[in-house]
């Protein structure tokens, strides 16, 4: 498993993990309130985000063999989507 883990500054955080949520949820097994939601990928991958009035904290763990990048791609990417106002946001992915 690999781990990543990016803090992004919006004020508008829980409306976005909110509507990531709500987004996969037909697709994907999803868990959330408006701090704290959790998303299981097919691949194994699990995304788990944490929202307060500044930032959007995020900790995307990845299955061994599977393509980190491209998964930190298709949050940031799907993020930057409910983000159309202030995107592109900003993502600082390290590893956790």
């Amino acid at each position: 498993m690999s781990a990543s883990v990016a803090r992004v500054p919006t004020a508008s955080a829980s409306r976005y993990l909110q509507q990531l949520a709500k987004h996969w949820s037909h697709k994907m097994t999803v868990s959330f309130t408006a701090e704290e939601g959790t998303i299981t990928f097919p691949n194994g991958s699990v995304l788990v985000m944490r929202a307060d009035s500044e930032t959007l904290d995020l900790l995307l763990t990845v299955p061994a063999g599977e393509d980190v990048e491209r998964m930190r791609g298709v949050v940031a990417s799907h993020l930057d989507r409910f983000a159309i106002r202030e995107a592109p946001l900003t993502f600082d992915w390290r590893e956790g």
